[in-house]
């Protein structure tokens, strides 16, 4: 770790009141963050606030609440949730979760799963299947092993799904076929106790590696009410929060039936209207609140160069969407219009899905290159910044400041102003 000079400590100290980043999305779960003054170049060394050194690369992105970061690392043969002070970065604690023995890649390990906050406790998840939760001091209030309790998880490229902390309920998604003949799920478990709400099976007709999904759950809010969306299995489906019953599906994010098309990109909502990503296309998106199949009394609008990986962003009314290679475009949520795109920013791979904050889009691949666009409707480069190191997992934004994870260190970048 970086020493900190003490001016730096008691300007940190002062940083406004913060709008945290809860979970891998974001406070608003799509994201987007309200945050301002936000950094808009920097390097290894300038306008860093601090950087933590890590033993080994992982997808999920630091979640931030109550002065505290949380990140899961894989240490040896153990994914460890460690706790760092958000002001300088130091450890304040880590605790073991789950065992980092399991299917890995470049692009995939046991850490690949994001931790969740509630503000009183932190829920954190690995690609192995482990789920506990613990105090803000670290203390363990229980764990669950999902894998041990209704069967090891069939992905072919290994579990990826970040567990969703909602209103009460934190949602855990298992949607899974390639390597087993177990059925997929949803969970719903009280977030004090472990335990479940309800556990409802999920079936869809697709065959080989099209059940497996890589998503994360989203909430949408529609007429008053609230569903939870899940994507994967070639449909996407709202769920009633209390019963976890299906309250409707849509088809068509396989259209023509390919037995490998498997799901990574999450949904998002954009107010009633949910974005479905696919395998690049087609992009849909769908207006909620409908019962049965919705396949087509319910779609608004669908996109053919939609991402694979990276999950898009919405500031609720514009849609921010990044492919693989870097191209990206910005749609209009409501109606799907394309306002710009596709538009190619630097060379390169993408698997971090884009940020958006303070009129800024940020977006980063793997090569640790971030491009910073301006929001909005039209396309504007605002600056190129490179940390030079493998980066998957998502930036965070907290109190004026980003945090971005690489292979080999978390930095915190932007050095607030006096």
């Amino acid at each position: 770790m970086k020493p900190i000079a003490l001016s730096l400590l008691l300007v940190l100290s002062a940083v406004p009141a913060r709008a945290d980043w809860p979970q891998w999305r974001g406070p608003q779960l799509t994201g987007f963050s309200p945050e301002r003054n936000l950094p808009l170049r920097w390097s290894t060394t300038d306008n860093v606030a601090w950087s933590v050194d890590l033993p080994a690369h992982g997808a999920s992105t630091p979640v931030v609440a109550a002065g505290k970061v949380f990140l899961s690392v894989p240490e040896g043969d153990t994914v460890n949730l460690w706790c760092l002070d958000r002001r300088d970065g130091k450890l304040l604690w880590k605790r073991p979760v789950g065992s980092s023995v399991g299917h890995a890649n470049q692009k995939h390990n046991m850490a690949s799963p994001s931790a969740v906050i509630d503000g009183r406790r932190v829920v954190a998840m690995t690609g192995s299947g482990a789920l506990k939760a613990f105090d803000l001091d670290g203390r363990e209030l229980w764990a669950r092993d999902l894998p041990k309790e209704y069967g090891a998880f069939g992905l072919n490229w290994g579990y990826g799904s970040s567990p969703l902390l909602f209103e009460g309920g934190l949602y855990v998604q298992v949607l899974h076929g390639m390597k087993t003949d177990d059925p997929s799920y949803l969970l719903r478990l009280d977030p004090a106790t472990g335990k479940n709400v309800w556990k409802v099976e999920r079936t869809t007709p697709a065959v080989r590696e099209s059940p497996d999904s890589y998503t994360t759950p989203t909430p949408v809010r529609t007429g008053g009410k609230v569903e939870i969306v899940v994507t994967g299995g070639d449909v996407v489906t709202g769920h009633d929060p209390e019963t976890g019953k299906e309250l409707w599906r849509a088809g068509g994010l396989n259209p023509d039936g390919n037995p490998y098309y498997r799901i990574v990109a999450s949904p998002v909502a954009v107010g009633d209207i949910v974005v479905a990503p696919t395998r690049v296309k087609p992009m849909l998106a769908l207006r909620a609140g409908g019962r049965g199949d919705v396949t087509t009394t319910h779609r608004a609008w669908s996109y053919d160069q939609g991402p694979d990986v990276p999950t898009p962003a919405t500031d609720g009314t514009y849609v921010y969407v990044v492919n693989d290679k870097g191209i990206v475009s910005v749609l209009e949520g409501k109606t799907g219009r394309v306002l710009y795109g596709p538009q190619r920013i630097a060379l390169g791979t993408y698997s971090s899905s884009p940020t958006v904050a303070d009129g800024k889009v940020y977006i980063t691949n793997e090569e640790g290159l971030t491009t910073v666009l301006k929001a909005g409707p039209a396309f504007e480069v605002l600056a190129e910044n490179s940390v030079g190191d493998f980066v998957l997992a998502t930036p965070a934004v907290d109190g004026g400041q980003i945090l971005l994870r690489t292979s080999k260190k978390l930095y915190c970048i932007g050095v607030p102003k006096r």
